[in-house]
């Protein structure tokens, strides 16, 4: 068995430990009231948007396949499929990128090469980032004196550089050919040949701008779904917080949750919803739940995986190509 990683075990103690900290500061049993008295009809309705932006996620993921021809053929059944199951079992993985591994294995096993299915979960990825750093913007525009704090300016300089550096990939025959030097440097020759099967993937939609345009107004929606589910979230909890609020703020706990210093956020959305809503009144206690709500919502829309999962993982057997593969 694999032993964890030294950076791995210190975003883990990074979780505990602001999280632990941000709980004792906001009050245990102040979080505890406030919480088991949520409205089961606003928690309903979270619920029910976050199933929605999971498959429109699903569909944004399709649409970037279309591009790349040994992947055409895929219809959206078993990529829906692959999607839930993946995220599923991403929720017992240590980061995003264990979920985005299981995505390109299932692509894999539908007879897609491993660097088209590498590119196309990057694709996908990195413009989920774009989004999250639009909608960012957005949110600074409620909130301007919030531009020079140091978090926000990491979490503004990590995705604005890891979009750039996408962005010369594809679209850049300069930045390609650097990538390509690299490749040829690798110590080992089946590490060069698939970079270069990687990076030839990736320049795969350097003319796709349809499509690219495409996903990025999915994953713009999909962010305001998730504004709006961190609204019904609050509501639930009797937060009075306007839909400004949350238009201002959701976007920067987001970007803040991009920050590579913990387990998929844990920790520092709590830190940034608890730091941010207090501008707009709401209570140390309150504002806890409501990360709390938020980070445990995403797990609940991974749930529909589980019975994927369990009803053929990632492969069902059915007739048509979609289903062409092993067991």
């Amino acid at each position: 068995m694999k032993r964890p990683s030294l950076g791995g075990l210190l975003r883990v103690l990074v979780a505990v430990g602001l999280t632990a900290y941000m709980l004792r500061d906001a009050n245990p049993g102040e979080v505890w009231r406030v919480s088991v008295g949520a409205s089961p009809r606003f928690l309903a309705a979270a619920v029910a948007l976050v199933l929605l932006d999971r498959s429109l996620m699903a569909y944004r993921w399709l649409v970037l396949l279309r591009p790349l021809a040994s992947a055409s053929h895929l219809s959206l059944r078993p990529v829906m499929r692959i999607f839930f199951v993946s995220t599923f079992v991403g929720t017992f993985l240590p980061a995003s990128v264990g979920g985005d591994a299981v995505r390109a294995y299932g692509l894999a096993r539908q007879q897609v090469p491993a660097a088209a299915a590498v590119a196309s979960v990057f694709m996908d990825r990195m413009l989920g980032v774009l989004s999250v750093l639009l909608m960012a913007g957005v949110g600074l525009a409620f909130a301007a004196d919030l531009a020079g704090n140091m978090y926000i300016l990491a979490g503004l300089g990590v995705s604005i550089a890891a979009c750039g550096v996408t962005a010369a990939l594809v679209f850049s025959s300069t930045a390609s050919r650097a990538a390509a030097r690299l490749a040829d440097r690798a110590p080992w020759v089946a590490v060069s040949r698939i970079g270069h099967k990687l990076l030839a993937a990736i320049q795969s939609y350097a003319n796709a701008h349809r499509e690219l345009l495409n996903v990025l107004a999915g994953s713009l929606a999909v962010q305001v779904l998730r504004i709006v589910q961190a609204y019904c979230l609050g509501r639930a909890l009797g937060i009075a917080a306007s839909p400004a609020a949350y238009f201002a703020f959701v976007p920067l706990v987001l970007l803040v949750m991009l920050l590579p210093v913990t387990i998929n956020g844990l920790g520092t959305s709590q830190w940034a919803f608890v730091w941010l809503f207090a501008r707009a009144g709401v209570g140390a206690a309150e504002a806890f739940a409501l990360s709390v709500l938020f980070v445990a919502l995403g797990v609940v829309g991974n749930l529909p995986g589980a019975l994927l999962y369990l009803t053929g993982g990632l492969h069902a057997p059915s007739p048509g190509r979609g289903a062409a593969g092993p067991v």
